[in-house]
């Protein structure tokens, strides 16, 4: 016969500390939450709505411009992901780059990174390798950009992105240089031969630090080398 198991008249505490670890855990989402942006929260609970997250215009009228586009997306507190193709449409692009338009498309993306609205164009599109200035042929592009901000009411950041290869040049000694000097470049041409206000404007340059790809490949480092304008989210009253 075997002898009696003894009863520890102790073991109801384990199950006691593990509901009262549950509770405090709890008590501290509820507290944590009642302390989190509004906004934020809000643009959270998106991804369990049925709603795909684009944002949505009810009429092709609302979009006609690149300053309505960013009113648009200012006013939705809930819309997440933006729709490429109502961007494109509503930059309206000049007709003297009608003919690289497709082109142009394909090397500039429209984005929401926590900063704000966020128009990212590859290097080429305003810069020659190696080179800080813009081209002449693209003043009708960042025209068409500048309209926009003029437009809207939200500051605006510009970054320089650059790529992990060696600087060879005596202009910029670093990539550090070399991206905000890209960046004082749009920023020049926006503030002088568009005269937008200067107090809207900050400006700077990401080196090689922000990556969107690895750089293993010539085409890889071609999407790291960017310049981004920024439409910061507006600040709530």
């Amino acid at each position: 016969m075997s002898e009696k198991q003894e009863i520890d008249p102790n073991s109801w505490m384990v199950t006691f500390a593990d509901l009262v670890m549950l509770l405090l855990t709890f008590f501290v989402l509820l507290l944590t939450m009642s302390s989190m942006d509004q906004k934020k929260l809000e643009n959270l609970f998106t991804h369990f709505k049925d709603a795909t997250g684009v944002l949505e215009f009810s009429g092709a009228k609302e979009i006609s411009t690149l300053a309505a586009f960013v009113e648009k997306y200012n006013d939705s507190a809930s819309m997440l992901v933006i729709d490429q193709n109502k961007f494109i449409d509503a930059l309206e692009m000049p007709e003297s780059l009608q003919n690289i338009a497709k082109e142009l498309q394909e090397k500039m993306d429209m984005t929401d990174d926590g900063r704000g609205m966020v128009l990212s164009f590859q290097e080429d599109i305003l810069f020659a390798a190696g080179e800080v200035t813009a081209g002449k042929d693209i003043f009708p592009f960042l025209d068409a950009i500048a309209e926009g901000i003029e437009g809207c009411s939200n500051d605006i950041l510009i970054m320089g992105h650059a790529d992990s290869s060696p600087i060879g040049d005596n202009k910029n000694n670093t990539n550090w240089e070399l991206s905000i000097s890209r960046g004082l470049s749009v920023l020049e041409y926006l503030l002088k031969q568009k005269q937008l206000a200067p107090e809207r404007f900050s400006v700077g340059g990401y080196g090689a630090s922000k990556p969107l790809s690895p750089g293993d490949s010539p085409e890889h480092q071609t999407l790291n080398r960017r310049v981004e304008i920024i439409f910061k989210h507006l600040e709530e009253v």
